[in-house]
């Protein structure tokens, strides 16, 4: 079962801060140093000292960012900048946003989950993760004991029921509105009522749960938490470290989306479309399809119209061509991957891995090391070849959430960077303090 429950979370008083637009901020993954400056001049009070503290002039280590953090916190809650509501609650958490010209609103609430150790019980994982960011996140944890920013949960509800009874118990109350950088509208509803709130934990009792975001962070928690038993400090099995914060969003909800996470590719050669076509053919089928950001575009509308995981595209630095390529022979993988199951196998992601990047090109130019960056957007692959940032941009289609259902649900995890759920949660819309 999972043990979904309410919780006295905190919450930023807007007569002290203002719009709460001005003191929310990304999750700490998606910060880059120009965005953590923005954030910094934008309110003395922004979540930005907390999710992720800079480095200042005259600091011994990395072990000052986090005290710093970790003052914040603690004199921003004396100072009623950031209050506890008196009593347990739920939240519910609404996106509003565009894609690529279309509205999209995604509905789910936020609450404290117990945590389990992956494949114990039914808290799943999809995506590996990676040993520097959970020890970044516990340092943090460790400094700050508090959750700062949620873990982004998915669980079956095909009729809706759970998240409708949410919404239902919200039509009279008063929602917090923050916008962040990309024009999201996010909002906030502070649920109190005591029935609806069993209601909805009696109905995630019978759900399972899918890590869809925060795999660092789900891990980073039981890290912490395991580290207090191992001290004899957590005898309580209610006490606040044996939970999470996180927002449980409905796997069927209509605004749910998945977005695709392009390959820009270094450590090859400076190859033209036409030697890339002669590594890939046999294997794939390739078609070229024009030049700079028109063939990119006509590349993808082919990608999106073809809806497998069996399409790519690819465009050469070098010329400034791009190739369409389905691949020919799906049963390749068993042989590359007979570790995996057919459905981590059947991934665009896992095929563009194994087969391409790790067979192919190394066959063609033997000695290269290909080395991958991530983006989400078209013109993001784009500018950089035209910059020469990369040699070779990889466009590929997004996973789907039954890929996320399947692969998780048999306790297989997905290749890094397998999936973007957008938009982020944002950080400081509710704290969850562990004390």
């Amino acid at each position: 079962m999972v043990d979904c429950n309410p919780l006295r979370g905190w919450r930023y008083d807007l007569a002290q801060v203002g719009d709460l637009s001005d003191v929310v901020c990304p999750p700490y993954d998606v910060i880059d140093p120009a965005m953590q400056t923005v954030l910094y001049k934008k309110h003395p009070c922004n979540a930005i000292r907390l999710e992720l503290n800079r480095a200042e002039a005259g600091d011994k280590g990395p072990d000052d960012r986090y005290r710093r953090a970790a003052d914040f916190w603690k004199h921003w809650r004396i100072d009623k900048v950031l209050q506890q509501e008196p009593e347990d609650v739920l939240y519910v958490y609404h996106q509003h946003f565009i894609w690529e010209g279309q509205e999209y609103l995604r509905r789910g609430f936020t609450c404290r989950v117990r945590l389990e150790p992956f494949g114990t019980g039914n808290v799943f994982p999809h995506e590996q993760t990676l040993s520097g960011p959970k020890a970044d996140r516990l340092a943090l944890f460790q400094a700050c004991k508090a959750n700062l920013s949620p873990v982004f949960g998915l669980y079956p509800d095909s009729t809706g029921d759970i998240q409708r009874k949410l919404d239902d118990a919200c039509i009279t109350l008063t929602a917090l509105e923050a916008r962040d950088s990309l024009g999201v509208c996010n909002r906030l509803w502070v649920v109190k009522d005591v029935n609806i709130i069993n209601a909805v934990r009696a109905a995630m009792r019978e759900k399972p749960m899918f890590i869809a975001d925060g795999h660092h962070r789900y891990e980073t928690a039981l890290n912490y938490r395991n580290e207090l038993q191992s001290r004899g400090e957590l005898t309580d099995e209610n006490a606040p470290p044996n939970f999470v914060l996180m927002q449980c969003v409905g796997m069927q909800d209509p605004g749910l989306q998945i977005l695709p996470t392009h390959r820009l590719v270094t450590g090859l050669p400076d190859c033209t479309t036409q030697e890339l076509k002669a590594a890939l053919e046999g294997t794939f089928a390739c078609e070229f399809m024009g030049l700079g950001e028109q063939g990119a575009r006509d590349t993808w509308e082919m990608i999106d119209a073809d809806g497998s995981q069996s399409a790519f595209g690819f465009g050469c630095a070098a010329d400034g061509g791009w190739l369409y390529a389905r691949l020919l022979d799906d049963s390749l993988m068993a042989t590359l991957a007979p570790e995996h199951t057919a459905a981590w196998q059947e991934l665009a992601v896992s095929r563009l891995h194994k087969i391409v990047l790790e067979k192919l090109l190394p066959e063609r130019f033997p000695e290269v090391v290909p080395a991958c960056t991530y983006v989400h957007r078209l013109d993001e692959v784009t500018t950089a070849l035209k910059s020469g940032a990369c040699q070779l941009g990889c466009l590929i289609p997004p996973a789907t959430i039954d890929h996320v259902d399947e692969i998780a649900s048999g306790r297989e995890t997905m290749p890094p960077k397998s999936t973007y759920f957008y938009p982020k949660l944002l950080t400081g819309m509710v704290f969850y303090s562990l004390t």
